[in-house]
């Protein structure tokens, strides 16, 4: 698999293959715009030819966007609940522009209302948004820690969503740190084996497409979204070797959202001990 991380955008989309250049990532993610925020940035034909030709010259890639933090396709606010269906219709078409594989996003949560008051909602808008966008683009889900009600923390949520959407567009993204503190333990092989066995059976492994890679503040079970740096947190280097070794992952590139040894967020120390995990498994 290959090895990167979640790099910065400002400047323009090609300071971000510097970026990724300069912490030795073979894989990117990037933002859009400004997650924190509904307004979106216009790419120009130019910017995304550039972006591009960056990409096949250095090999960085395959490339994928992360959505918005605001989204929420469970929400109760009408408003909100457009705001996000239009936000990820974006970036889908901004994909589609600069040649990124699709868009990595969290559903959401239903806080407190239970899945079943939003399930169709939710379903409803994942099928709107693929109608609405190129068919070269992917709609990723994230594996989610439980947090807030947050939707997606069990493979049996993702893999009803995904039937029901009823494309071979929608994807999913694992997050190591989500699925430990849902209860995976991605630590040890029996746990992980059990873990990757449930995926396939509610999902199907056809559709991993990335892998976000982080060490964990929260124990098992702990249900908290907290990342830690590679082999600082509960999963341990012991359990990322454990990981980078599974045959699942052999060709799922992983995605580093760490906070990074100086808190910079992803970097070159992190990336390096991946490389190096990945060396011991192979």
């Amino acid at each position: 698999m290959k090895i990167g991380a979640h790099v910065s955008a400002a400047g323009g989309l090609e300071k971000a293959i510097e970026r990724a250049q300069g912490m030795g990532a073979e894989t990117i993610q990037v933002f859009g715009a400004s997650p924190q925020s509904w307004r979106r940035k216009e790419y120009g034909k130019p910017e995304a030819e550039a972006f591009r030709a960056r990409t096949a010259e250095t090999g960085i890639e395959p490339v994928f966007l992360h959505g918005v933090y605001l989204v929420n396709l469970a929400t109760s606010n009408p408003d909100n609940l457009v705001k996000s269906v239009d936000a990820l219709v974006h970036d889908m078409n901004v994909c589609h522009l600069i040649g990124a594989k699709g868009v990595i996003f969290h559903l959401g949560s239903h806080r407190g209302a239970g899945l079943e008051s939003v399930y169709r909602q939710v379903v409803d808008s994942v099928s709107r948004i693929i109608d609405s966008t190129p068919s070269d683009t992917w709609l990723i889900l994230e594996n989610s820690a439980g947090m807030g009600d947050a939707i997606g923390s069990k493979f049996a949520e993702l893999g009803r969503i995904i039937r029901d959407a009823g494309s071979e567009r929608v994807k999913v993204c694992l997050d190591t740190q989500h699925m430990f503190a849902a209860g995976y333990d991605v630590k040890t092989r029996p746990g992980l084996d059990a873990a990757i066995a449930e995926f396939d059976r509610e999902i199907g492994l056809g559709r991993l497409v990335a892998v976000h890679a982080n060490d964990s503040k929260c124990p098992l079970g702990g249900g908290v979204d907290r990342h830690e740096n590679i082999g600082e947190g509960h999963i341990g280097r012991d359990g990322f070797l454990n990981v980078l070794g599974h045959p699942a992952f052999e060709d799922v590139p992983f995605l580093l959202e760490v906070p990074g040894f100086a808190n910079e967020g992803p970097d070159k120390p992190n990336v390096d001990i991946l490389k190096g995990l990945r060396a011991a498994a192979a």
